[in-house]
């Protein structure tokens, strides 16, 4: 789709008049969550059903070495560098340290987000986030730091494939976890604070080790040399077995997102201010940006009205005003105005799923289908959410189905006075005309469900664990 073009610039000028039709039709993902075939890990390792209880009765491991994109930043200058690029405060961010962060345009419109670990002295590692990543090395560039940068492509993205990857990356989850983590550390597992780091030695290896959790629970992130990932992984389940472990499929890592209610890559706010055209340029037509993927029920005109804000994705809490950082003004407007619209679950009507399913029995041209268990199909699905008198209030987005919380769930902002716990709502599922001519979309017919709001995260110990967290961070 982008041989045409050599810059991000090159496709926007080409597609001026119609750019979200472009985005909405003519691209495919570059994210494993919503393009097969771009990671190695197995659709499934045994079933996706089992999987998912696991992490919620027993302990998984995810192999996340594969679809993160990850950046190392080295050099007296890289604290200045990421201080000025991100919305987050680092007065005090040590070694062994990692934290949710957060950039943003100038108009104060997310860019994206990544966790950022400090490893050592001066050295900072980004895990994922490709569009935060290319952000960051074009302010790097642009900015004359002192930095040294070495880039590290997602698998399918990397020259050398698998074994380019510089770290292997595998996260234990569920209420076994830190049991099957205290007897794979040598000398026992340190207590490890919620987004602090250590190093351990397991299996003879050297493994930094980074206390989060998605689940809930005492979750714990492995990572090291990519050569050492086999030895570590068999260590992990010799040690999980009498635990019940299981490896997760990307089905099952992809479907955590209705449960945790995390959006992971929203539009880059980036395509129309005159302020960063040099930074369109400069970004090529093969990176993860010109290759946005726009999906679902909502259609606007305007790019603009894809893009988000840190309230929008409930993350206004990281907003620290002690620096200088790109889009200061405009957040600090923003602030003074309070955030329009708030980040909530949506759970689907039980009925009105029967309802889609029951379109495929029978002549007709059936609902969009609802693939089990993640059924969002575009990189960035947007689904229009009304009331019951028919005004849009908000998008829906990611949106899936897991045992654990037997309903079918999507990630929404909606306008803050429709945003109460229990508010009745409308949402349109599948897109008009028939479909968008991307290739994972079928044919089909749009239909509406009822859904109701309720807190995001959806699932309460994962609710109360993240709550936890961000009164610390921001404290």
């Amino acid at each position: 789709m982008t041989e045409p073009y050599k810059t991000l610039h090159d496709i926007i000028e080409a597609n001026r008049d119609n750019l979200v039709d472009y985005f909405y039709h003519e691209t495919l993902s570059p994210h494993a969550s919503a393009r097969g075939g771009l990671s190695p890990v197995p659709v499934e390792c045994s079933n996706w059903r089992d999987e998912q209880r696991a992490w919620r009765e027993a302990v998984l491991v995810f192999d996340q070495s594969h679809h993160m994109p990850e950046t190392i930043i080295k050099g007296s200058d890289a604290a200045k560098l990421l201080s000025y690029v991100g919305i987050n405060s680092f007065a005090n961010f040590p070694p062994l340290r990692a934290k949710q962060y957060l950039g943003c345009a100038p108009d104060g419109h997310v860019i994206g987000e990544c966790v950022l670990q400090h490893l050592e002295e001066g050295t900072y590692e980004m895990i994922s986030g490709q569009f935060l990543q290319n952000w960051v090395c074009y302010n790097a560039e642009v900015g004359g730091y002192d930095v040294e940068i070495t880039r590290d492509p997602a698998t399918a993205w990397n020259p050398k494939g698998a074994e380019g990857r510089t770290f292997y990356r595998y996260e234990l989850e569920g209420p076994h976890a830190q049991a099957v983590f205290d007897e794979i550390c040598e000398d026992g597992a340190p207590e490890i604070k919620f987004f602090h780091m250590a190093k351990v030695k397991i299996a003879g290896c050297e493994v930094y080790a980074l206390r989060h959790s998605v689940a809930g629970h005492k979750g714990v992130e492995l990572s090291g040399p990519y050569s050492e990932g086999p030895r570590i992984m068999q260590a992990i389940l010799a040690a999980g077995k009498k635990y019940g472990i299981r490896r997760a499929g990307l089905k099952t890592y992809f479907s955590t997102l209705g449960e945790v209610g995390w959006v992971g890559y929203p539009t880059p706010a980036i395509f129309t201010d005159p302020r960063l055209e040099d930074y369109r340029k400069w970004l090529p037509a093969s990176e993860w940006e010109a290759q946005t993927q726009l999906g679902g029920s909502f259609r606007s005109d305007r790019i603009e009205d894809y893009y988000v804000t840190p309230w929008d994705l409930a993350l206004e809490k990281l907003i620290k005003f002690d620096h200088d950082f790109i889009g200061r003004n405009a957040l600090e407007k923003m602030a003074a105005e309070g955030g329009k619209r708030k980040k909530v679950t949506l759970v689907w009507n039980d009925e009105d799923i029967e309802k889609i399913f029951g379109s495929l029995l029978g002549e007709g041209t059936p609902y969009k289908f609802l693939e089990m268990p993640k059924t969002s199909y575009a990189f960035q699905q947007n689904d229009e959410v009304r009331t019951a008198a028919g005004n849009i209030v908000g998008v829906s987005n990611y949106v899936g189905y897991t045992v654990n919380e037997p309903h079918f769930l999507s990630v929404a902002f909606v306008d803050a006075d429709f945003a109460e716990t229990g508010t009745e709502l409308i949402l349109t599922w599948g897109e008009p005309d028939g479909g968008s001519r991307k290739p994972q979309v079928e044919k089909h017919a749009q239909t509406t469900v009822r859904v109701t709001v309720a807190p995001a995260p959806y699932a309460k110990h994962v609710r109360e664990r993240k709550n936890a967290h961000m009164v610390k961070e921001t404290a």
